[in-house]
């Protein structure tokens, strides 16, 4: 007798569909995410990570980890229309991008009737300064840092006075964006900007935690606890005044 006949012994069965969905998703979780389940359970927030450098109109390398502006602006649309999401976290731990891209996705989070929140975690560098205060509220870590310094060009760069023209006038959009979404004055960001002797390229000033508190960049220290309980009053607040006005109607 051969030893698939052998009593007491099956031959290799095939694995149902439904099992071979089901170890299919288990294996993508695994790859995505490094775990084997994820936290179930519907949430009336919406969180928005922004990470890596931010990509806008050119490719980054592929081996960069970015965040696209196209695929952000769209989120946040999304968000902003559906009924469900009450409250927007957005979470930073970025290097910088994009000038432009950076401001379009602050001007967008800045305009939205919904409450939002931000939390620096790691790193709010650069353009990531706009975004971090264009929030009804931000909060940075102990230990997470945010780096401000004039706008710099990569590549081929014209040297006419057009070219600083145009660095000067986009600098002045940033400068404004930070001074009116957050409490620090024109004078004191200009001067955190163009100190020297801090920076590899000997301009700029990198401030950490307590010092962006400080200087009225951010709101206040804190972690994801602190910021989903802002985040979770404001949405209170937001629904008791849309009760007042609906009865006073």
């Amino acid at each position: 007798m051969s030893e698939k006949g052998k009593p007491g012994e099956t031959a290799d069965q095939p694995i149902p569909p439904e099992e071979g969905r089901k170890t299919s998703d288990v294996t993508e979780t695994i790859v995505q995410l490094g775990q084997t389940s994820i936290p179930s359970g519907e949430s009336n927030i919406f969180c928005l990570t922004i990470i890596g450098q931010i990509e806008g109109h050119l490719m980054l390398p592929p081996q960069n980890k970015t965040t696209k502006y196209e695929h952000v602006i769209p989120q946040l649309i999304a968000a902003e229309q559906n009924s469900k999401v009450e409250g927007l976290l957005i979470v930073l731990n970025t290097v910088g991008g994009d000038v432009e891209a950076g401001l379009a996705i602050a001007e967008m989070i800045a305009s939205m009737s919904k409450p939002t929140v931000t939390i620096v975690l790691g790193g709010g560098h650069s353009i990531g300064v706009p975004i971090a205060v264009s929030a009804d509220y931000s909060l940075i870590a102990e230990t997470a840092t945010m780096t401000i310094h004039p706008i710099r060009m990569n590549g081929l760069v014209i040297g006419v006075p057009q070219t600083f023209e145009y660095l000067e006038k986009m600098q002045e959009r940033v400068t404004r964006f930070v001074t009116r979404h957050s409490r620090i004055t024109e004078e004191l960001f200009k001067q955190l900007m163009f100190k020297t002797g801090e920076l590899t390229r000997d301009i700029g000033t990198t401030v950490i935690g307590g010092d962006a508190v400080k200087h009225g960049l951010i709101d206040t220290v804190g972690g994801l606890g602190e910021a989903l309980r802002e985040l979770n009053r404001r949405i209170k607040e937001r629904k008791l005044s849309s009760t007042e006005e609906t009865i006073s109607e």
